[in-house]
């Protein structure tokens, strides 16, 4: 029978509907330690950490080439037992139990429960992503060390959002305008144009995105606007990029009819559970694009692309959820959530500006990156 029946780390859900977290938020859960006989433990810890990484393989004839790379945001290691012995850079903290006490290293036969809390770090990061050549994890990671055995391990991951604010970016409310005429020929006589606008740039998920184009149909058949939203992927390393695309969801418009004019408006619903557009970080992109296009019959279709941004969606308030269970060994539930452990002293949110203060200049916001910096449309 082994000694150690299982290892097991939780948290309680954010308290919102989405049970998403952001930056400030506190994580608060549990480390819980099964064993079936009394055991001695080196150590018993449990680390926070943000990171992105990203990673494929290309071949050349007979060689592969492996391309990786990797950042890393935070990382907060709380002990339970024992503490830290090298110079690691962790931020590392040595916790004790609601009386004050340290763990003990010996532990009885049974369930033992080790409350914990962190608070998310007051900095820009991007949000939790997970693609074909890299992902963006916050997890919780726990792990027990004892002597001449391998460690036990365990991890969880949340999910964590940038904070999205249309007022600190004066991009994301920009209007977009652009305008594409054709020429046909062959079986099809004439031209066709349209001037497209977008009433701005970020959008929340659910949000409509609301199209206006004004249409010129001088041909000899009718055309078809048509939408498109579609979503790029590149994930960079060594000097190498890999891209990938792929179609979100499309719309078709009402025929136009030959020698005519209109006005068209479409609204496209934006999902609620579009993935947000990462612009934030170094090693990765999730960029949106919208592409308005005109079905022309026996003709190459004339089309226009516009950058958008996709925003988290508010938080929407949800009901708090109950505290996780707590063993029979001496320790009782904490209210609706665990309070920090005693040692750790949570870092304060930085101080609102006062208002003769000027706004803070773009690159300081926390939030996405200007327009300028989303590359070139391809």
């Amino acid at each position: 029978m082994l000694t150690v029946k299982s290892l097991t780390v939780n948290y309680n859900p954010a308290n919102n509907e989405q049970n998403t977290f952001t930056s400030g938020d506190c994580v608060s859960g549990e480390v819980k330690l099964e064993v079936t006989k009394e055991c001695t433990i080196d150590s018993l810890s449990i680390q926070f950490k943000g990171k992105a990484e990203v990673m494929w393989s290309e071949r050349y004839g007979q060689t592969t080439v492996v391309y990786h790379s990797k950042d890393k945001y935070f990382s907060i290691k709380h002990f339970f037992v024992g503490e830290k012995k090298d110079n690691r850079g962790d931020n590392e903290t040595l916790l004790t139990n609601h009386i004050g006490k340290t763990y003990a290293n010996v532990v009885a036969p049974g369930c033992h429960v080790y409350p914990f809390t962190f608070q998310i770090p007051f900095q820009d990061m991007p949000s939790s992503f997970k693609g074909s050549c890299g992902k963006i994890l916050y997890s919780l990671n726990a792990k027990l060390s004892r002597s001449v055995r391998a460690p036990t391990t365990d991890s969880i991951n949340i999910n964590y959002v940038t904070n999205a604010d249309l007022n600190r970016d004066p991009g994301l409310m920009e209007p977009q305008h652009e305008s594409k005429d054709k020429k046909i020929k062959f079986f099809n006589s004439g031209t066709v144009a349209m001037d497209v606008n977008l009433e701005k740039t970020g959008f929340f998920q659910g949000e409509g995105l609301k199209v206006m184009a004004c249409i010129q149909n001088n041909s000899s058949r009718e055309i078809k606007p048509k939408y498109c939203v579609y979503r790029k992927h590149s994930f960079f390393a060594r000097g190498k990029r890999r891209v990938s695309t792929k179609d979100l969801f499309r719309e078709v418009g009402e025929p136009i009819p030959p020698s005519s004019n209109q006005n068209v408006l479409k609204v496209l619903p934006i999902p609620l559970d579009v993935e947000p557009s990462i612009l934030n970080c170094s090693i990765l992109k999730a960029e949106h694009r919208l592409r308005v296009y005109l079905d022309v019959k026996y003709a190459s279709d004339p089309e226009i692309k516009f950058h958008i941004v996709f925003l988290p969606a508010p938080k929407v308030p949800g009901v708090e959820a109950p505290p996780l269970a707590a063993s029979g060994f001496g320790f009782e539930p904490f209210g609706n959530a665990y309070p920090p452990a005693r040692g750790t002293v949570p870092p304060q949110p930085p101080s609102a500006p006062q208002p003769s203060d000027p706004p803070p200049a773009y690159g300081t916001s926390g939030t996405y990156p200007s327009l300028m910096d989303l590359g070139n449309k391809y």
